[in-house]
């Protein structure tokens, strides 16, 4: 019996998760998970409460896979653009977790899916950043909040806009276009962090005149 719950709870689960990063929260259905499930929407009441619960447990569960397959680790300056680089092959493999965000933004309730856990989560990474910039490793002229929300940036937006990134490549999508996409994230992100200004010298050269 444990067994056919576990069961259930995980299929219900797995289309709910689909369903969700195609239709978001408010286009998706009780029915239509359940259909796709092949359950009782009734067990879907019975395991998880409602939609939105159903919703925000899978959005928190999704967010926590991320964060430990791609931990912050900065040791070396290249570091933070490696890191860039796996947040981009994760969100290739999982696309559904930068839908399921979007979808959340979109519905935009005022009240975010677990906030003060996901800040805690969120503070950590600034937290390693900003322990990179006082050892040296990353230039501080931008602050390590606004350094982490571009390095998401330069990693997410490859799929939160999949239209623009086709037009401007223009071709077609094979696997030399995901390595030159991931090439330039990587790229950016380091010269984020080198301190450059747009005549070449650093932030140390400036400071030194």
């Amino acid at each position: 019996m444990a067994r056919d719950v576990e069961s259930t709870k995980k299929r219900l689960r797995d289309a709910a998760r689909q369903e969700f990063a195609e239709h978001g929260l408010h286009g998706t259905t009780v029915e239509r998970i359940a259909a796709r499930a092949k359950a009782n929407k009734e067990r879907l009441y019975s395991y998880f409460g409602d939609k939105n619960a159903l919703f925000t447990s899978i959005l928190i569960e999704e967010l926590e896979k991320v964060a430990e397959a791609v931990p912050v680790r900065v040791e070396r300056t290249e570091d933070f653009g490696e890191l860039a680089g796996r947040t981009f092959d994760y969100l290739r493999t999982h696309p559904e977790v930068q839908r399921l965000l979007m979808w959340e933004a979109l519905a935009d309730t005022g009240e975010v899916a677990d906030e003060l856990n996901r800040r805690v989560h969120y503070r950590s990474k600034v937290e390693a950043l900003e322990a990179a910039q006082r050892d040296g490793l990353l230039d501080d002229t931008i602050s390590a909040n606004h350094l982490q929300f571009l390095l998401l940036a330069l990693a997410n937006w490859w799929f939160a806009a999949p239209q623009i990134a086709r037009m401007l490549t223009e071709g077609s999508i094979d696997e030399d276009e995901w390595a030159g996409r991931r090439r330039a994230v990587v790229e950016a992100a380091n010269r984020i962090v080198c301190g450059k200004s747009p005549s070449g010298s650093t932030r140390s050269d400036r400071e030194d005149r």
